[in-house]
């Protein structure tokens, strides 16, 4: 149960922070998204830095469907309590959406679409399948590499918030830099928002699943040092 408890307040805290930094922020950006890229970026970034040092010796500081998801492919938690897992970060989504556009003002939260990660305008399905694959590669990646592998620094969460924040750089106004699908869900449900909503399932998860099993068959077995 505090494993349950920390993933929905730690996903809760993200989309909490991360979309209510897009509907309250000034000026437009691509994609519906308002705000500057740089303060979303960090809004994001620094919340995964805090949320998940705060619950990683609690429930392994997933915070991300699709972070579970590449735990179970990859023997580390079991399909029923990863599913668990999952659960309670979409219901920590939903909830923190849900909040945002009961306390946000109304023309903010319209403008931004609730903080809800869309392709641009000029951004096809497939690009966005493919950003949204390569940069949660990036950020499994370096959660194998510097929180599952024993041999890793141990800056809490730190590199995983940088991480977060140099893909929302890097693609933030193209598709929302989610990397997440509960980052999408929460925003997308409350707000009606749900175009190509399953993108942010299927992009995510694929980049997950394959930079975990890239780490663990090859670096993570390496006995080089």
């Amino acid at each position: 149960m505090a494993a349950l408890i920390a993933e929905f307040i730690g996903t809760f805290a993200l989309i909490f922070i991360g979309a209510g930094t897009i509907v309250a922020s000034p000026g437009i950006t691509a994609a519906g998204a308002l705000g500057t890229l740089v303060g979303i970026a960090l809004a994001h970034g620094l919340t995964i830095a805090a949320f998940g040092s705060a619950t990683g010796h609690v429930s392994g500081g997933h915070l991300n469907p699709a972070v579970t998801v590449a735990m179970m492919a990859t023997g580390r938690i079991d399909p029923v309590r990863g599913l668990m897992y999952i659960v309670a970060q979409c219901l920590g989504a939903v909830f923190a959406a849900f909040l945002l556009n009961l306390a946000m003002p109304a023309d903010l939260v319209a403008a931004a679409k609730l903080g809800t990660p869309l392709l641009a305008s000029n951004m096809t399905v497939v690009g966005g399948i493919i950003l949204e694959a390569i940069t949660t590669f990036f950020l499994v990646f370096v959660i194998f590499g510097t929180a599952v592998d024993a041999r890793g620094p141990k800056m809490g969460a730190l590199f995983i918030g940088f991480t977060v924040a140099l893909d929302i750089l890097a693609i933030g106004p193209l598709t929302g830099a989610a990397m997440n699908p509960a980052r999408s869900i929460g925003p997308a449900l409350i707000s009606g928002h749900l175009e190509n909503f399953w993108l942010y399932w299927v992009g995510p998860v694929i980049g997950a699943v394959l930079a975990a099993f890239l780490y663990s068959s090859t670096l993570e077995k390496s006995s080089d040092t």
